[in-house]
């Protein structure tokens, strides 16, 4: 174990625990690192706060991408492919970390790491951070201490070698990918690849809601994007009503629809959801709204109520049926 050193940055200790290989990697904006880390405090226990090995998947960030937790690029740049170290960071290098850790926390959960924010001023946002909903992280950032990081370093990618997380695309990328994901999306539909082409769809809408939570809602900017966003939502839809999941259908024509009340498209594809979990009243509504809002699908709409009615009555009658045999069944009790 080679001794404890100092990195040219103040507040910083670095003790290399396994050599690691080759020369220190050279970093431009958009390398990636790939690392697994602990995160311990500077007590007499040493007490473990994170573990990315028990979360069960290595940490990636991107070098220029504003990770909240800059100091972390610092380390890494101090490391070669395959060698693990210690670092001793004081306090006014760590102050972010419990905000870092809760999004973390949240990925690995499950669940969605902006969780609970909103587009606002930073004086609400602020009010937010006073709680992160874990105890540990509460008490970090009431107290900002010093904290300790093994890191174990796998690799460093260039910008052209990986495919680029949505998170980490600029602006110009985000709105270069979105028609390129929509024609994927669209091929992947004519070969009857229903799953694969509503991933495609759902990458593209979490490009434009990226952009669009950064611009004030209803204005020029946030209507053209959300222009982009209403046909892309709808092919999603329509992949999911192939796939028989209905009631994510259900969820996101409604979210549509409380900003675009007037989408026919949204409502058609609505009532065949609405029909295919019997429904009836609202599949009938619905329908109803289509014919009214766009007469050109009346038709289609014509057909739909047809085919509703008689899978209505079938049930009826199959409902009537069980019953019947249900009742005779208790009289032989």
């Amino acid at each position: 174990m080679e001794e404890t050193y100092l990195l040219n940055v103040e507040g910083v200790k670095k003790k290399i625990l396994h050599g690691g290989r080759g020369e220190l990697p050279k970093l431009q904006d958009g390398s990636k690192f790939t690392f697994h880390f602990q995160t311990l405090k500077d007590d007499f226990e040493r007490t473990v706060i994170d573990d990315s090995r028990e979360a069960g998947m290595p940490m990636e960030i991107i070098v220029g991408k504003m990770f909240k937790l800059e100091i972390w690029e610092t380390l890494l740049s101090s490391m070669r492919i395959g060698e693990v170290a210690e670092f001793w960071c004081d306090a006014i290098h760590t102050g972010m970390y419990a905000l870092v850790s809760r999004g973390m926390r949240r990925i690995a959960e499950g669940r969605d790491p902006l969780e609970g924010q909103k587009h606002r001023c930073g004086m609400g946002n602020m009010f937010d951070y006073h709680s992160t909903g874990y105890d540990d992280l509460d008490e970090l950032q009431r107290t900002p201490q010093p904290l300790i990081f093994i890191m174990e370093l796998f690799r460093v990618e260039d910008p052209s070698a990986y495919k680029r997380d949505t998170w980490a695309m600029s602006k110009e990328e985000k709105l270069a990918a979105v028609p390129v994901l929509h024609s994927e999306g669209n091929r992947l539909v004519l070969r009857r690849e229903f799953a694969q082409a509503a991933a495609k769809y759902q990458e593209a809408v979490i490009c434009l809601r990226n952009l669009q939570a950064k611009e004030k809602p209803w204005e020029d900017g946030w209507l053209k994007l959300e222009s982009l966003v209403t046909p892309l939502v709808l092919n999603y839809c329509q992949c999911q009503l192939e796939l028989g999941e209905y009631y994510e259908v259900l969820e996101h024509t409604t979210e549509l629809l409380q900003k675009h009340n007037d989408n026919a498209k949204a409502y058609f594809k609505r009532a065949k959801a609405h029909a295919a979990v019997w429904n009836e009243r609202e599949a009938r509504e619905d329908f109803q709204r289509v014919a009214h809002l766009d007469p050109s699908m009346a038709a289609a709409v014509k057909k739909e109520l047809k085919q509703l009615g008689e899978r209505m009555r079938k049930k009826h009658v199959e409902d009537r049926k069980r019953y019947q045999g249900l009742f005779q069944s208790s009289q032989g009790l």
